[in-house]
């Protein structure tokens, strides 16, 4: 019998070691064959005195179980062993997950705490609610489980529960709110005991958007928790009482903290009973779930580079790196002290911190909202006190503390980066440094952006913009494990679609009222919810997911398509009272960004602007991708016929003989390559276009939000590899070196960095190409069960090299002047293509010479 074993056990998309909650009763499982093997071809699993039956399938991704079906609370611990060329395996370790208490059985009830007088928003104290209780007999298991309308820490005892940030998380709340549960065993004892949760406003009823509009969601904060112990049940109820915090904290604005309050609260009284909650939802227990997706935690903490004093008496950290999180201060003067934290991404020109470029316009007034980023602490000169705010966000690279009377230096001062605890699963490097750097600078920007949700920024909207992030989730997901973290934003975004089949350009989406909503349903940000599941699909072979989100996907290109078929452009309409056959094909009205912020266009909300030729564009790819699902899920030829009736119309509308564009924009003829627009005999022509375009640009990129992404791939897969790369090198102003060379530690919003956000990863797509053509690795069926290496070297590099944890294994890719090195997981093919043939790879280590 073969000595090696399976290994990387997964349950759904949880990490490998983990032991998830599961609401479902048959989850599906993965593991990784043994090394050396060439492919499965049976096996066998066991949990506890259960044995399955030898199972013959290939199959080691995703593999719904078929064994006990464990009860509430009950925890599987199962095996895995397989028969491969190699004989069959030992049994593997064991993995294990939890069945998770239906979201919906509670006996405890919502409860708000006692709070007569609401403050304005920014100003509100947090709320402490305790309850008191007597255990008898050993403390055997102790569970608590608890979601809150607002951000909830717990404690048990005076010990913090668990290491997870912001909990319960950011949900579209009125449909979803997703319920922690945690061990506790350890934290309670015989006698009395107390549990206690701090809640502040958080996403539910602070500021946050474009807008910073309060009370998005509601205007109370509230609890729902309940400790099991043994058979007695702690929930909340009558018999909480609750009082103000020694805090005020809002997730923008920052948090404000009195520590001599703290400390006199200990033994002080002031406590009210709490009220049993109305309204708001609270009797719509289906709303609850139970998380998928990994928690965000304090990920690292960063040395500052420097602490620099500034003439008055203010100091300005530097953290060397912008980041999303907060700051922890650990040497806060004599009592009384004051101080003043501002957290901000540049400096002005004398030194201070700068956070004008992150307002927020004020619609009603006509003028500016504040940054916020703004924390505060008033010290009780108790030695060992330390200020570390966790209700509150920020993007930031540098600090400026006011108030300190110093001496203030980098032993005093920790930057604490926060964010979801995604694993991370690969990595890039070549010779050329600056080229690292763009990718190290790009996937910090996704890091600060991934807080919960994937956002845009991490300072000034903190928004979850679908079209964001249907443009990065394939770079994320060469570098990091987003399977989970995405199908739970997915969600929410199914949650907040229209009855009409609109998406909202954000999502959680507080709704309301405003100028933005009329933007909702924009082309390429609404039509995430087609494209997204498709590169999750891709990357991870989980077809779950497409099923999951097919009927939302369908409504979203049925509202598209009656739009087309019901509506025409003003402009149209003046033309001809009659429209011509293709248009009714045409997708011409209603709100879209367009290609937003090209450049040396300056972005503005056009409400009548004739955005046709992007939105049919992305009609026709959402359709295709409907149209490539339809043989996975079902046999329908609607969305076939719709995506070939409009790539039919782009073409008659935009499309000219010689291979031109009406509108003839780097972006446009991107698109309309990157998206199968153009017919097989002319596509060489609208690449020799967009190449003539991008060089009498003096070979820089024009191309904006939607399309930069694209850009290099296109040029590579389209005759010219070149020019890809006299753009991937370029510097000045568009370039993504000219961030590099400035000193940028993430993706800048504009290309020249002015004015606007230091944080916006949308345009780090590029590091994609890094990976698929640079290194050359791209996944050919789903889930990398076969996977393409054709390296695209570039003029100055010598070699590349790419790492990525595939569901069938670790790929390694690397390539010299002399040959390329690639290793094939068991279970899975490759193919090698080099100037000199093809080479097909099996499982195993190969060493491509290169002729």
């Amino acid at each position: 019998m073969n000595e090696t074993v399976c290994t990387r056990l997964r349950v759904e998309h949880a990490p490998a070691g983990a032991t998830p909650l599961i609401e479902a009763a048959r989850p599906r499982l993965s593991w990784w064959l043994p090394d050396g093997a060439v492919g499965q071809q049976a096996f066998q699993w066991s949990a506890g005195d259960w044995e399955s039956p030898w199972i013959v399938s290939p199959e080691s991704v995703l593999v719904p179980w078929t064994g006990p079906v464990p009860s509430a609370g009950e925890r599987i611990a199962w095996r895995v062993r397989v028969r491969t060329d190699l004989g069959v395996s030992d049994w593997s370790a064991p993995a294990s997950w939890e069945r998770a208490t239906p979201p919906d059985a509670w006996e405890a009830v919502w409860i708000e705490p006692h709070e007569p007088e609401i403050a304005e928003a920014g100003e509100r104290p947090a709320q402490v609610l305790r309850r008191a209780f007597t255990l008898d007999g050993p403390i055997v298991k102790a569970r608590l489980r608890f979601t809150a309308h607002g951000i909830v820490e717990f404690f048990c005892n005076g010990v913090r529960v668990g290491d997870d940030e912001l909990t319960p998380g950011f949900t579209a709340y009125r449909k979803r709110l997703q319920v922690c549960e945690y061990d506790v065993t350890s934290l309670l004892g015989e006698g009395r005991n107390v549990l206690e949760a701090v809640l502040s406003d958080g996403w539910f009823r602070g500021r946050h958007g474009f807008t910073r509009t309060p009370d998005g969601f509601g205007t109370r904060t509230a609890l729902l928790a309940e400790l099991r112990v043994s058979d007695a049940v702690i929930g909340t109820g009558l018999g909480w009482e609750s009082r103000p915090a020694w805090f005020t904290a809002d997730l923008m604005d920052g948090q404000r903290e009195d520590l001599r309050a703290a400390h006199a609260r200990r033994s002080g009284g002031g406590w009210s009973p709490v009220t049993l909650a109305e309204g708001h939802g609270y009797a719509d227990r289906a709303r609850l779930v139970i998380p998928n997706a990994p928690p965000v935690r304090r990920i690292r903490e960063i040395v500052p580079t420097s602490v620099t004093a500034l003439p008055g008496g203010a100091h300005v950290v530097d953290l060397g790196e912008n980041v999303n999180g907060w700051t922890r201060l650990i040497n806060l003067g004599p009592d009384g002290t004051t101080i003043t934290l501002t957290h901000g991404e540049s400096l002005a020109a004398d030194g201070s911190v700068t956070t004008d470029h992150l307002r927020a316009p004020d619609f009603a007034t006509g003028g500016w909202k504040p940054a916020g980023q703004v924390d505060q602490v008033i010290s009780a000169g108790v030695p060992g006190d330390v200020f570390e705010p966790r209700h509150t966000t920020h993007g930031f690279r540098y600090v400026q503390v006011d108030g300190h009377p110093g001496p203030l230096d980098v032993d005093d001062v920790r930057g604490i980066v926060v964010h979801t605890d995604l694993a991370e699963i690969g990595a890039f490097a070549c010779s050329d440094d600056r080229l690292n750097r763009l990718h190290e600078i790009a996937v910090r920007s996704f890091l600060g952006n991934a807080c919960d949700i994937p956002t845009d920024c991490p300072q000034r909207e903190r928004s979850g913009f679908s079209g964001d992030w249907q443009i990065f989730q394939p770079s994320a997901a060469f570098t990091h494990d987003v399977a989970a973290f995405s199908t739970k934003w997915l969600r929410d975004l199914a949650a907040d679609q229209w009855d009409d089949g609109t998406i909202t350009n954000v999502s959680p989406d507080p709704g309301g009222g405003g100028p933005m909503r009329a933007t909702n349903g924009s082309a390429g940000w609404g039509d995430a919810i087609t494209l997204v599941p498709w590169q999750l699909f891709q990357a991870y072979g989980d077809r779950g997911v497409l099923a999951e989100f097919y009927p939302a996907m369908r409504a979203w290109v049925d509202r598209c398509a009656l739009a087309a078929a019901s509506r025409r452009h003003p402009s149209r309409e003046a033309d001809s009272a009659e429209p011509k056959p293709h248009e009714e094909f045409l997708f011409d009205t209603g709100f879209h960004f367009g290609e937003w912020l090209e450049p040396g266009v300056e972005p503005h909300l056009d409400f009548g602007a004739d955005q046709g030729i992007v939105a049919t564009a992305y009609l026709h790819l959402s359709a295709r991708r409907l149209a490539e699902m339809e043989g996975l899920i079902d046999k329908d030829e609607t969305y076939r016929v719709l995506a070939d009736k409009t790539r039919e119309a782009w073409q008659i509308e935009y499309l000219l003989p010689d291979g031109s564009l009406t509108i003839p924009t780097q972006a446009n003829y991107v698109r309309a390559l990157a998206f199968d627009l153009i017919p097989p005999a002319q596509r060489e022509a609208v690449a020799g276009h967009l190449a003539a375009l991008i060089e009498s640009a003096g070979n820089h990129l024009g191309t904006g939000f939607l399309t930069t992404g694209l850009l290099l791939p296109t040029l590579a897969d389209n005759g010219h590899p070149d020019l890809a790369w006299k753009l991937l090198l370029s510097t000045g102003v568009p370039s993504w070196l000219e961030m590099v060379d400035r000193g940028a530690t993430t993706v800048w919003e504009r290309w020249d960095g002015a004015g606007m956000s230091l944080n916006h990863y949308s345009k780090g797509a590029v590091i994609s190409f890094l990976h698929t053509h640079v290194a050359g690795l791209r996944p050919l069926e789903p889930g990398y069960r076969r996977f393409l290496v054709q390296p695209v070297p570039g003029p100055s590099l010598s070699w590349a090299s790419a790492r990525h944890e595939s569901p069938y294994g670790l790929i390694r890719v690397a390539w010299n002047h002399a040959e390329v090195t690639v290793t094939v997981p068991p279970g899975t093919s490759a193919e090698v293509r080099l100037p000199g043939g093809v080479t097909a790879l099996g499982p195993g280590t190969h060493h491509v010479p290169v002729r």
